[in-house]
């Protein structure tokens, strides 16, 4: 948490204003924490580590709204510049970021894992996202995210949920 508190420090001097709100941690879980505190699914970014399977193996921090799915064998592992991708094991999310599952965050990630931002993100008034562990979010513009290094907005990162 000592890395994501020192990246939204960052953020606040650099004048981005942001809300950090607290929550329970049994509700942390994006339809859960949505239903519970009143926020849209449509506002809700998940933050999701994906890994292209070569060797070595490379990885990326993608955000992309709740209202969405990550194109994982499609945009992200030609991105990632592999024959095969899948999101990173749990274990390994939480190693690489320090988070825990339900609170991963692109504030305070490691300055070498590249952030993509699905372009949808970018449309949206305010956004909530993790906020580092389970029982806090973070609620601001987009703009936060375009103002973390190794940021990077990408068009169609992320495909519209098709209800079944």
């Amino acid at each position: 948490m000592e890395r994501v508190e020192q990246a939204l420090a960052d953020l606040r001097t650099r004048g981005l204003e942001f809300e950090v709100i607290e929550c329970d941690p049994d509700l942390a879980d994006t339809a859960e924490f949505c239903e519970a505190y009143g926020y849209s699914v449509e506002d809700s970014a998940n933050t999701l580590v994906v890994v292209g399977k070569s060797d070595p193996r490379v990885y990326a921090a993608c955000v992309v709204l709740a209202s969405t799915r990550l194109d994982v064998n499609g945009a992200a592992r030609k991105r990632l510049g592999t024959r095969k991708a899948s999101f990173a094991p749990q274990e390994e999310t939480v190693a690489m970021t320090q988070m825990e599952p339900g609170g991963v965050t692109p504030f305070g990630l490691p300055a070498d894992l590249p952030i993509w931002i699905d372009s949808a993100v970018m449309d949206r008034e305010q956004i909530i996202l993790g906020g580092g562990g389970r029982d806090t979010k973070v609620l601001g513009p987009p703009d936060l995210l375009t103002a973390l290094e190794n940021s990077e907005v990408v068009t169609d990162l992320a495909k519209p949920i098709v209800p079944s």
